[in-house]
């Protein structure tokens, strides 16, 4: 399915954004957004780029990342640091619903530009300030990046082997898990403000909404003592849950969050026998046993191909999936009847396959309108529509300023 415009009206249409963010959680936030049908601007240093168009591998000089976290927005370039770049931002802002920045804290301030300033021209705006830290507090102006926030909040310290080191995941999670709850957010400020004709300021750290993802970690410590270990695939809530090869060399996952389907899994491979033990009668007490129950799931199925495996499991409606890359991900029949995977023309590299927008809106569908465009692609149209002059845009240019 290759994306045409979208002609439906989409639940975000007029809400102005101005992207100001780098690397990633702002600007996924902004993609959200406009992926719904909000106009997103995204405004970049004239000189200094958003680093996601170098991020990764590139085709003809272009950044692939880029055309995926770029995508419905509009490109424009402005050096907030010079009076023309101040100003220009402010007459943005009054007529502009929401701000996205993460700069340190202090660094609109510095430029004149902070709170004070940007509700003075728009008391509806939503300021939205994604840092590592948040905006105060003894680690607020250090550097902050997703990694620190996943070493920081536990998820390191319970990912990987029991004896091995702990892990990192190999991509942006807690920028991306940060994202999505600042459009969240923003959209909670939007809907405060409906009621209270103001704007305000939201302050997310990206250290805060990996925390939130990992469960009741802190909880059980509080009330238990209990620091939950690195167990690799195991889990201490139930078993048999792991990762187990086939006999054609792939790889399955197999989940028994509920007892039935524990139940399933081993009436399926054989061992009936195991369902009747006192043990097995719940979650935890059977991933006290995870070696007894994943050796006798591990055996049938190392004796049966991947699709032997998933037909089984299907007609014995327990829950399998096959460890696919993305080479297989592409493919998926299940992501194809979804188009999770969709196509969408793009003048500079043709059509690009990228995942479509997150979710599914009977009556007001959102939709990717175009992949992200050129740096500074569109800063005239978006300054003469904001009334300046062509001799104006000159001069800012001159100036430094675009």
């Amino acid at each position: 399915m290759t994306h045409a415009a979208v002609t439906a009206p989409a639940p975000l249409t007029n809400l102005r954004v101005l992207d100001l963010a780098t690397l990633f959680a702002g600007p996924l936030a902004a993609t959200m957004l406009g992926d719904f049908g909000a106009e997103v601007i995204k405004v970049e240093h004239p000189r200094r780029p958003d680093p996601s168009r170098g991020h990764g591998p590139s085709k003809d000089g272009i950044g692939l990342w880029w055309k995926l976290l770029g995508r419905n927005k509009r490109t424009m370039t402005l050096n907030l640091s010079t009076s023309g770049g101040r100003e220009t931002l402010l007459r943005l802002a009054a007529t502009t619903d929401v701000i996205i920045e993460n700069f340190r804290p202090g660094t609109l301030e510095k430029w004149d530009l902070g709170w004070e300033e940007l509700s003075a021209v728009n008391p509806r705006l939503v300021l939205a300030r994604v840092t590592g830290f948040g905006q105060f507090g003894p680690y607020a102006h250090r550097p902050g990046f997703g990694t620190l926030a996943e070493a920081m909040s536990g998820f390191a310290a319970i990912t990987g082997e029991p004896d091995a080191p702990p892990t990192l995941p190999p991509f942006g999670l807690a920028d991306s898990i940060a994202g999505l709850a600042t459009a969240y957010a923003v959209m909670t400020a939007l809907a405060a403000r409906d009621r209270t004709g103001r704007g305000q300021v939201v302050d997310m750290a990206i250290i805060e909404p990996i925390l939130t993802v990992l469960g009741p970690q802190p909880l059980w410590y509080d009330q238990l003592g209990h620091v939950q270990p690195r167990m690799g695939n195991r889990t201490q809530n139930n078993a048999p849950r792991n990762t187990y090869r086939t006999a054609d060399g792939t790889w399955v996952a197999v989940s028994t969050s509920a007892q039935s389907i524990a139940e399933r899994v081993m009436r399926l491979v054989g061992r009936p026998d195991l369902t009747t033990e006192p043990w097995f009668a719940t979650g935890a007490d059977r991933a006290r046993h995870s070696d007894v129950l994943d050796e006798a799931v591990g055996a049938w199925i190392a004796r049966h191909t991947r699709d032997e495996v998933i037909d089984a499991f299907e007609k014995a409606q327990a829950a399998v999936a096959p460890i696919q890359d993305v080479r297989d991900v592409m493919a998926d029949p299940q992501y194809a009847a979804l188009d999770t995977i969709t196509t969408v023309d793009d003048p500079e590299l043709g059509p690009l396959r990228m995942q479509n927008i997150l979710f599914r809106l009977t009556d007001t569908p959102g939709g990717i309108r175009w992949a992200g465009r050129p740096h500074g692609a569109d800063t005239d149209t978006v300054l003469t529509e904001l009334g300046l002059t062509a001799a104006e845009i000159t001069t800012l240019r001159s100036e430094g300023a675009l």
